[in-house]
């Protein structure tokens, strides 16, 4: 029998302990972290600081340099950045220097002349420089020597341990009654991926504090309570999909090839060979329902569907742009299985189509979308939106990139008639009662989103006379504002040209 292995277990997950750790080790002279999470950093730092047995000294603005690991006096004059990190340099052992929101100071040529002395002294010495940052916005001087590090989100049994850990001390504080199901418990764990242990312990206290009970009835305030954290960090958003794959009208090629994948994320479909599915590109008429798509597959699914706006990922600050969309990335993979709408993507990536005019940001940020595209492994369904196709760069559109392009076109006459059944019904008018045939070759060349406005307007104006809206009426609003298939009608032919052999309708 061969003997057994010293070697560690590298097939394990290696915590952000672990990572920290092998970067030191392997003597990287700064390490550079960009996070909003300051007190986890730290003690990820010190953490790791204390494994490795090495000395800590943290400087800040308002503390000058002080000792990291116990409680002592600071140095006197090191608060000004230069004289800070000068009276570092000067320390002959090899030690830990944690920085805490240097890159403010980097416009200052004295503080930066003075941490590029610290950084080839910490090389010298076998030392180490942390930098930890709310930005991104280091020179370039500091940041060709910077090895990045990002704290991941926690695992399924991190938020457990944060959970107990938790609850423990508010029953400590003041005693809470707890009375979960497993299966509840299990849910909530499974609503809490995504969220950092800061936010995760404040959802926590927030639930807990109103009845000082934690118990199944506190699932649907986990829920809504992490949708807030989600949507106030501005990339991410959640929307609300469709009760039923019912609620949405035409789309039948869609319903289809949704319906044929439904169970191939699972174990019997990787046994007989299949991958996962891992997104679409929906091409096609403004208003024609391609928002409608990324609902209708989330509801299809039963997925969350979680949208990226690339917008509010661009920073004037070099660097912090891509870490924005890694974060975004990494936080819809932590909540995985998920639905991912990527909304009109050629308007975050158009840049990265023709030339350059931002530096190359918009190019760093497609490789990056990209490599995350090939690479990931969570179960994030990603659906790309797209009105202007000549926008979009030629590599998203290359064969692999997705699992297949749809084209969203106006809809016929028998999608036409269940978008007026769909509409009526939601606002508790009897189909039945409308005269569904006339209306659908009233609105001929009409997209679903105008059908729903040709409605809306006559509800209002139904209201105002105190009457009850009729086919007529609706007909007569169709009447009085032109489809934009007439107002844009060299623009939607040139691009169902371009989608009839290269795109699959989904209607």
């Amino acid at each position: 029998m061969a003997a057994p292995s010293d070697r560690p277990d590298t097939t394990a997950p290696r915590t952000d302990r672990d990572r920290l750790a092998v970067l030191l080790r392997a003597r990287h002279p700064v390490v550079s972290i960009v996070t909003h999470e300051e007190q986890e950093a730290r003690t990820l730092v010190e953490n790791a600081v204390r494994d490795m047995g090495h000395h800590l000294w943290v400087w800040s603005v308002i503390e000058g340099v002080r000792d990291g690991l116990n409680d002592a006096m600071p140095i006197s004059e090191t608060c000004n950045p230069a004289a800070g990190l000068y009276w570092l340099s000067t320390q002959s052992l090899p030690t830990i220097m944690l920085l805490l929101d240097v890159a403010d100071h980097m416009d200052d040529p004295h503080a930066r002349r003075a941490l590029r002395r610290l950084i080839d002294h910490a090389d010298a010495t076998g030392s180490h420089v942390i930098l930890l940052d709310h930005t991104d916005a280091l020179p370039a001087s500091v940041r060709a020597h910077a090895t990045p590090f990002e704290l991941t989100l926690p695992g399924d049994a991190d938020i457990e341990r944060l959970i107990k850990g938790e609850l423990q001390g508010l029953h400590r504080s003041s005693p809470i009654e707890i009375g979960m199901t497993g299966k509840a418990y299990r849910m909530i764990i499974k609503n809490l991926r995504g969220l950092n242990p800061r936010q995760i312990r404040q959802v926590i206290r927030d639930v807990v504090a109103e009845d000082r009970r934690f118990d199944d009835d506190d699932l649907n305030a986990i829920l809504a309570r992490k949708r807030q954290l989600v949507s106030a960090e501005g990339s991410l958003e959640y929307i609300e999909s469709p009760a039923t794959i019912d609620d949405v009208g035409g789309l039948d090629n869609l319903k289809h090839w949704l319906a044929q994948r439904e169970q191939s994320f699972g174990d019997d479909a990787s046994a007989f060979g299949l991958t996962p599915p891992r997104g679409v590109l929906m091409l096609g008429v403004q208003g024609a329902g391609k928002s409608l798509c990324a609902k209708a597959i989330a509801t299809a699914w039963g997925r969350p569907l979680l949208r990226l706006d690339p917008g509010t990922l661009y920073d004037r600050y070099v660097g912090e742009s891509e870490r924005r969309l890694r974060g975004a990335l990494e936080q819809a993979e932590a909540m995985a299985p998920i639905v991912l709408w990527v909304d009109e993507i050629e308007k975050g990536f158009a840049s990265a189509a023709a030339q350059s005019t931002d530096g190359g940001l918009s190019q760093r940020m497609f490789g990056t979308l990209l490599t995350w595209m090939q690479d990931h492994a969570a179960p994030v369904f990603m659906v790309a939106t797209a009105n202007n196709i000549e926008a979009l760069p030629p590599e998203l559109l290359r064969k692999g990139r997705f699992d297949e392009i749809f084209f969203v076109d106006l809809p016929g006459p028998a999608a036409r008639e269940a978008i007026f059944a769909i509409h009526l019904r939601k606002r508790d008018r009897d189909p039945a009662k409308f005269d569904l045939a006339s209306l659908a070759a009233a609105s001929d060349g009409f997209s679903g989103a105008e059908i729903e406005q040709a409605i809306l307007s006559a509800l209002h104006a139904a209201f105002a006379n105190n009457t009850e809206p009729s086919a007529e009426s609706i007909a007569e609003r169709l009447r009085e504002s032109p489809p934009l298939s007439v107002t844009m009608a060299e623009k939607i032919a040139g691009l169902r040209a371009w989608a009839k052999d290269r795109c699959v309708p989904a209607g």
